[in-house]
C-alpha cells in the first residue's frame, strides 16, 4: 500500500505533461539529429555551455564589458550553432552519406566552441596549462581586441 500512496508525488500533472512533451519531442529530434548521436550532441551542448560560463567571467573579470544586452544577442548565434548539425544529418540523409557531414560539423564546431571557452577561462584567470594557452593564442587575442572595441563603443 505505501508504493502506491508514494505514485501520488510520482503522478502529478506536471509530470504528465512533462513525458508528454518528451514522448512528442523524441521523434522530432531523432528526425532532425539522427537516432545515437545524443553523446556526441551532449558534449556540443556541454562545450556551449562551458563557452558562455567562461564567456561572462572573462567580462566580469577581465575587461568589465559584460551586459545583459550583448548577452541576450548571443542566443540566435547559440541556436543557430545546435541548428548546424541538424542540417548536416539531413544533408546526409538526402546524399546517403552515413553521418560524414553531421560527424564534421559536429566535431568541427566542438573544436571551434572548445577554443573559445579554453580562451575565455584563461582570461577569467582561471588555471589553463601553458601548451594549451598557446594553442589558443590567436583565439585569446581575438577576444581581447573585441572586449576593446565594445569598451569603446559604450
Amino acid at each position: 500500500m505505501k508504493f502506491f500512496q508514494s505514485l501520488e508525488n510520482v503522478a502529478t500533472p506536471a509530470n504528465g505533461l512533462a513525458a508528454t512533451a518528451g514522448a512528442m519531442m523524441a521523434p522530432v529530434f531523432h528526425y532532425f539529429y539522427g537516432t545515437g548521436r545524443t553523446d556526441i550532441l551532449v558534449v556540443l551542448l556541454l562545450c556551449i555551455t562551458l563557452d558562455w560560463v567562461t564567456g561572462i567571467q572573462a567580462a566580469k573579470k577581465k575587461d568589465k564589458t559584460y551586459s545583459s544586452e550583448y548577452g541576450l544577442s548571443r542566443i540566435p548565434r547559440t541556436l543557430f550553432l545546435l541548428t548546424l548539425p541538424a542540417l548536416a544529418n539531413l544533408l546526409d540523409r538526402v546524399m546517403a552519406t552515413p553521418g560524414f557531414l553531421f560527424y564534421g560539423v559536429t566535431f568541427g564546431l566542438i573544436y571551434h566552441t572548445w577554443n573559445s571557452l579554453t580562451a575565455n577561462a584563461h582570461r577569467a584567470g582561471w588555471p589553463v596549462p601553458k601548451a594549451i594557452v598557446n594553442m589558443v593564442a590567436t583565439e585569446i587575442k581575438a577576444k581581447s581586441e573585441r572586449a576593446i572595441k565594445q569598451k569603446e563603443g559604450k
